[in-house]
């Protein structure tokens, strides 16, 4: 049965993406998933049956803290992480500043912030628990993971200028050449801004 545990037993048996939560988990950032592609592309990669991953632009890290919103911050801790585990696309951001480059009001957590990515099958986060096993966090639910359904999140449809955002994604990321089985949910108020890729 393809659910929750599905996804987090891949994860699991998944050595690399493993060492990359363990080594994300040493630095004890507050409120700290890995995020977006790094779930969907591992799902989306078995539920095509590849055998071979799909290159990632980068590895999401996001985390939660209001002490400390310099950006400054994030590079450091990009540092850190790739002097622990080199040669790995790493990008931290902390949730607890986003709001402001993404013109959004306050979140309150790392998991609202997660909730708020532009489609429901990337607002995904994924952690460790003490016992060094797979949490996964899915505030918009798991169906259009495992249905390969492209689909903006509540929030991206209730503003011309998400809206704007959701369908200028869906022309940038083309998921469709990478992932040929998903289909993609083009609201009424975003057609007009999709420019379909050749």
């Amino acid at each position: 049965m393809r659910d929750e545990r599905w996804i987090t037993r891949l994860i699991e048996d998944d050595r690399w993406m493993m060492d990359v939560l363990r080594t994300m988990q040493a630095l004890e950032l507050p409120d700290c998933w890995a995020c977006a592609g790094f779930v969907r592309a591992k799902v989306w990669d078995a539920l095509h049956g590849y055998e071979t991953r799909t290159p990632m632009p980068d590895i999401d890290v996001v985390y939660f803290d209001p002490a400390c919103t310099d950006e400054q911050a994030e590079k450091r801790w990009e540092a850190r992480l790739a002097e622990l585990l080199p040669g790995q696309p790493w990008s931290v951001k902390n949730q607890a500043r986003m709001h402001l480059v993404n013109g959004l009001p306050p979140y309150a957590s790392t998991e609202d912030a997660i909730s708020k990515f532009p489609e429901t099958a990337t607002a995904l986060g994924v952690r460790l628990d003490q016992g060094g096993r797979v949490i996964l966090t899915a505030p918009c639910g798991v169906k259009d993971l495992l249905e390969l359904v492209v689909r903006p999140t509540p929030l991206y449809l209730t503003d011309e200028k998400l809206i704007r955002v959701y369908a200028q994604r869906l022309s940038k990321k083309n998921w469709q050449a990478i992932w040929p089985r998903a289909t993609v949910d083009i609201p009424a108020e975003a057609a007009g801004a999709v420019i379909r890729p050749k």
